[in-house]
């Protein structure tokens, strides 16, 4: 019964998120401060995970095609497919989960306990659509566009790994990251993002907003929304690939 009662108020809550803005101007504003504080403070992180994936992801293509029958530029293939369908969206969007997603949870859960929520309320502002409208369209933004950097940079991060440990030559890489190339794959890959990150702060905000008590109530929340994010990305992962790719 309780997952039902979430379920309904996750909803709920969207529903007084999306409702019409006081004031659009300010709105505006808070959605170009959360794209500074979501897309400085997440850029570092997904640039360092994408290099070393792309890097592991040819190396261990390397070693399991040591078939002389095999050309050497299926491993620029594997590495790119890797990086487009799965690495650069998913994995990606368990990180921001666990870091973006556990930051808005505490932001809005202590603005909650400290009863600023209250007031704002109090002041007649839409306090759901105020905190969590601007991180839900700003995330929206710009998560694809971490996506489309860390493929590049994953990719990237690949050809240098092969081409420093020999496992395979640069002209090889770029031959097989260029071979057959599926611009579909790319529609895919950042349609993912745009649910993904929809479903991170939505969830994350909700629970923040949701928080009843005090600093531990505080923490618990920012460990289920990074939860629960985490398994509706997998499960929106599956359906998403089920509906695209079969």
């Amino acid at each position: 019964m309780k997952i039902i009662y979430n379920i309904g108020a996750y909803f709920i809550f969207l529903s007084k998120v999306f409702s019409k803005p006081e004031k659009a101007k300010v709105y505006y504003n808070q959605i170009i401060k959360e794209l500074d504080k979501q897309g400085l403070g997440s850029l570092g992180i997904v640039l360092i995970i994408s290099v070393f994936m792309g890097a592991v992801v040819t190396l261990q293509t390397a070693i399991n095609l040591e078939n002389p029958l095999i050309p050497r530029y299926m491993i620029g293939l594997a590495a790119r497919d890797s990086m487009i369908l799965e690495f650069s969206s998913t994995i990606i969007g368990l990180i921001l989960a666990g870091k973006a997603g556990s930051n808005v949870a505490s932001e809005i859960g202590t603005m909650r306990i400290t009863e600023q929520i209250d007031a704002l309320e109090i002041m007649g502002v839409n306090s759901a659509s105020f905190l969590a409208m601007p991180k839900i369209i700003a995330m929206v933004f710009l998560m694809p566009t971490l996506v489309i950097i860390s493929i590049f940079i994953g990719v990237s991060g690949g050809a240098l790994a092969g081409a420093a440990s020999g496992a395979v030559s640069m002209t090889d890489y770029i031959y097989g990251i260029q071979f057959d190339f599926k611009p579909f794959y790319i529609v895919y890959s950042v349609t993912k993002a745009v649910i993904f990150a929809f479903v991170i702060m939505s969830v994350s905000a909700y629970h923040g907003y949701k928080v009843k008590g005090g600093a531990l109530e505080v923490g618990r929340a920012s460990t289920k929304s990074v939860v629960y994010s985490s398994i509706l990305i997998l499960i929106f992962n599956l359906v998403i690939t089920q509906l695209f790719l079969t």
